[in-house]
């Protein structure tokens, strides 16, 4: 476990309670300065959307070339805080430069992994139904989530996340296994095609982060690549999604951001899912169909 010791006192916040439920440790700071604390090997799982160099409100807008560098420079630390048999998701969509073209900005980070030596497990697509109107082009509902892992021996364990199947009781109808069930009991696996609702006005999780994570897209995350106990790191912490989905699932959650109004926050969340009073999405809940009654809910 990272010693407390490691960090000013007052700086990081950092609790312990019983049993399912994990520690945590935020910081308003710079994620180079942050990660410079931390051992190498530290982290199980880093998990992270970093800023899309389009001129958000927590964002410098910069040349391309100069962003992808700066990137490089926090994913190689990440890269040296990751355990031998640890994943990294980072969770990205498009830069839209100045003249409206699109660049995929997962294109443009998989030669930055690659170069530091990570293996690209999936390219998870996370579907979403609501976002900006376009007028020149269609409009975006999907984002990606690049799974990279340190080596060939990495954990993932698919049947905490299993989703229910397609054909319940479906059987095999020939051969040696005919009249047996061919679906898994547990459910199937959700694939790489997400459809998770993101962040938008009415959904229980809104702040005013203008790019919120969901927590039930970490969760999934979380739960398949991580053990009770691991540690959860996203080096741009935002209102701290992330480390919410770690501790609500008994690992420990660290993060970082360099904008202090989220970070309070981010504090303010965790401290209500200790308390028992912060609402978030469940996983196992369907996306709202208004063609069902109560949107399919109940």
């Amino acid at each position: 476990m990272i010693g407390q010791t490691l960090f000013p006192i007052g700086e990081i916040k950092r609790n312990s309670l019983g049993s399912g439920v994990g520690k945590h440790a935020v910081a308003c700071a710079d994620n180079l300065e942050f990660m410079a604390k931390f051992p190498d090997q530290s982290f199980q799982l880093i998990v992270t959307s970093p800023p899309y160099n389009i001129g958000k409100e927590y964002e410098r807008r910069d040349s391309l070339t100069c962003y992808l560098e700066t990137q490089e420079r926090v994913i190689s630390h990440c890269v040296r805080l990751l355990k031998p048999a640890g994943s990294i998701c980072w969770q990205v969509g498009n830069h839209i430069t100045i003249d409206g073209e699109v660049v995929p900005l997962d294109i443009m980070f998989h030669p930055i992994f690659k170069k530091l030596g990570m293996k690209l497990r999936n390219r998870i697509i996370w579907h979403f139904e609501h976002g900006l109107h376009c007028t020149r082009r269609f409009s975006g509902r999907y984002e990606t989530i690049l799974w990279f892992t340190k080596s060939d021996q990495f954990v993932f364990d698919v049947d905490p996340i299993r989703i229910p199947p397609k054909y319940p009781g479906k059987k095999y109808f020939k051969g040696p296994k005919a009249g047996m069930f061919s679906c898994n009991p547990l459910g199937k696996n959700p694939g790489d095609v997400w459809v998770i609702p993101n962040v938008k006005a009415n959904h229980v999780e809104k702040t005013i982060h203008p790019c919120q994570f969901p927590v039930e897209l970490v969760e999934r995350l979380v739960l398949s690549m991580t053990r009770a106990g691991d540690g959860v790191f996203d080096p741009y912490m935002g209102v701290g999604s992330a480390v919410i989905a770690a501790i609500k699932n008994n690992r420990d959650g660290y993060g970082c951001d360099i904008e202090e109004k989220y970070v309070k926050i981010a504090r303010a969340r965790i401290a209500d899912y200790r308390t028992g009073v912060l609402q978030t999405r469940p996983m196992e809940r369907p996306v709202y169909d208004p063609t069902l009654p109560n949107g399919g809910h109940r």
